[in-house]
Order: C-alpha cells, then structure tokens, then sequence
C-alpha cells in the first residue's frame, strides 16, 4: 500500500521534498491553486477505543497539517491551529470544532 504522502502527492503539482530534517513532509501546489504550501502529511493514531488524533509542533516549518480520513482530505492551517490553540487555551482540539471554527481549511474529496 502506498504511504499517506504518496496518496496525498497525487492531489498536487510542483511537487518538493525536505532535503534534510525538518517538520514537513511535501511542498507543493494543491490542484487548480495558486500557492505552494509546505505540508505536514503523517498517519493519525489511535488515542482511545473511539478516538483517533495528531500531534503537531508549534514550531514546525509546514504551513499547513494534512488530515486523512476515509474519503476526503482535510487540510487546516497551522498558524491558524497554533493561534486558535492559545488563545482558547486549549491542548486538545477536535476536528469538527475546527473546521467549524477556524477560518482557512480546505477539505479534498478522493
């Protein structure tokens, strides 16, 4: 089975990766966009029996975490996450609240 960065590269164009160690998986153009975007593309994992989740760092390099589920892509932007984060005080969040709460995020039908 290919990876979740070999399945997410197909929704892109211009297409880069890190040449060394750094916080982001892949750079490039999403599809019929204009910006390129370096983006934090990893598996989720499993928190509890009914939860999965991700972690991220404050201080990556991606602009943007990627989120896989079942049949889409969502996309939100990590200073966006960050700021929500501190703001709310939060150290936990939850998809839905986010998509509902945060302005920019992209959501990628497969």
């Amino acid at each position: 089975m290919n990876s979740i960065i070999e399945r997410f590269s197909k929704y892109l164009e211009n297409i880069e990766y890190p040449k060394d160690k750094c916080f982001w998986n892949i750079k490039g153009r999403i599809k019929n966009s204009n910006s390129i975007y370096k983006f934090d593309v990893r598996n989720m994992f499993k928190i509890n029996e009914k939860q999965i989740g991700q972690k991220f760092r404050i201080d990556t390099k991606a602009d943007k975490m990627v989120l896989e589920t079942k049949n889409e892509w969502i996309i939100l932007d990590l200073k966006e996450l960050v700021e929500y984060g501190k703001k709310n005080k939060l150290k936990k969040v939850y998809l839905d609240d986010l998509l509902s709460k945060l302005e920019w995020n992209i959501v990628l039908p497969k």
